[in-house]
């Protein structure tokens, strides 16, 4: 039943999206944001260097415990899971993956915060765009820890802080080091409860630039009502919802709008 619902609110999502491409919107900032990150097509060389990481993870025959402290996957059942089928279900696609490269090589944001680093493919999305940038990413799962660990060490990149822990316990002592957060990628516990506490806790920090994403938010019912109270929240001014992921804005010179756009 839960896998025919997703489907039924994929359909409705493909049929009622629009702005494809940026047709029909009147706000600069937004059709700004759908021209240049969500259908922007300059290439990066960094994206053939993930790809093939992604290739040898799909190839892997390693097995992992995984330690997982959020709702679970809806495919592996077993916390005993090869990394093919974590780099195949758990991780971010290489058509969002790029659009995150997009996203963060365009605004430029200064600290960023990954809940849930999983195998670290996003974690390099985040961080090579550029060296100044700062990325705090949290991982519950040591195990899956030590394979992200070395995939950034391979890519030999320097501006990634690893954090291994429970995100309940490891994101305040984070904010409490930090003066403000300029973009949060919330992949680490696909319930309401966890998502909605993550979110209240980074809004503390948020700026006027600062741009909040969020992975499956059509994940669960649970889910899509976590969605809809983050995007009624009274210091979110722009809310753009991609079906696979949701993305937040913040800035005071923008009118309060919901958009639902086909990508």
């Amino acid at each position: 039943m839960k896998r025919i619902y997703f489907i039924l609110k994929y359909l409705i999502y493909s049929l009622t999206a629009k702005h494809k491409k940026g047709y029909g919107i009147h706000s600069p900032f937004l059709y700004d944001f759908v021209r240049e990150i969500l259908y922007g097509n300059r290439y990066f060389y960094a994206y053939d260097n993930i790809a093939e990481l992604r290739y040898d993870l799909l190839k892997s025959k390693k097995e992992i415990n995984v330690t997982d402290f959020g709702a679970g996957s809806k495919v592996m059942k077993s916390n005993l899971r090869k990394i093919k089928n974590i780099a195949r279900y758990s991780v971010v696609t290489e058509k969002f993956g790029e659009m995150l490269f997009r996203l963060i090589e365009y605004y430029k944001p200064e600290t960023i915060i990954e809940l849930g680093t999983s195998l670290g493919l996003g974690t390099l999305y985040l961080a090579m765009p550029d060296k100044k940038t700062v990325v705090y990413t949290i991982e519950g799962c040591p195990e899956t820890a030590k394979i992200a660990y070395n995939n950034f060490k391979e890519f030999n990149i320097e501006n990634i802080r690893q954090i291994v822990g429970n995100i309940d316990d490891k994101l305040p002592e984070l904010l409490n080091n930090l003066k403000t957060v300029d973009f949060v990628y919330f992949d680490g516990n696909h319930t309401k409860t966890a998502t909605l506490n993550y979110f209240r806790q980074c809004l503390k920090k948020v700026n006027n630039e600062t741009i909040f994403y969020f992975d499956d938010i059509h994940w669960s019912k649970e889910m899509e009502e976590a969605w809809e109270e983050i995007k009624k929240n009274e210091r979110v001014t722009l809310s753009v919802d991609l079906f696979f992921s949701g993305i937040v804005f913040f800035r005071k010179e923008l009118s309060k709008e919901n958009f639902t756009i086909k990508f």
